[in-house]
């Protein structure tokens, strides 16, 4: 899994930690249009885009 978020990371040019936390929220059940409005604190300011393309 690791392994996989550096990659995803790398791809984007997104952080580890903000890949970590934001695959952390959507594991819970969260939704991207809620992740990106309300967890900015917690995905670095990902929007919805971004949050769409670490989920994909």
């Amino acid at each position: 899994m690791e392994l996989f978020n550096q990659l995803i990371s790398a791809s984007l040019s997104i952080s580890e930690k903000q890949i970590n936390n934001t695959l952390s929220l959507l594991k819970e059940g969260a939704t991207i249009p809620f992740i990106s409005r309300y967890r900015k604190e917690v995905t670095g300011g990902l929007d919805e885009v971004q949050i769409g393309n670490i989920k994909e």
